[in-house]
């Protein structure tokens, strides 16, 4: 396993550790780095209409469409650091 990789799925488990829940911007944010940074680029039927919350983290993922999954792990990861911080 890479050193990249390992560190992507430690972050993770992290971000499940903090004593503060992010608001629901940086939530969407840890969202598409951590699909973009596992899966590649958005994938699948966007959800339907009212189905607000699946919209706004397929849209929030599909905005990092053709980043690098090393590039969005390494977000990922920076992001997790800072919020930990």
């Amino acid at each position: 396993m890479s050193d990249l990789k390992a560190k992507f799925e430690q972050a993770a488990e992290d971000i499940k550790k903090l004593s503060e829940r992010p608001d629901n911007d940086t939530l969407l944010k840890l969202y598409a780095l951590f699909k973009q940074g596992s899966d590649g680029d958005v994938s699948g039927a966007k959800p339907g209409f009212f189905d607000f919350v699946g919209t706004a983290k397929y849209e929030a993922w599909g905005k990092l469409k053709g980043m690098k999954a090393e590039e969005a792990m390494q977000k990922y990861i920076d992001l997790v650091k800072r919020l930990g911080s």
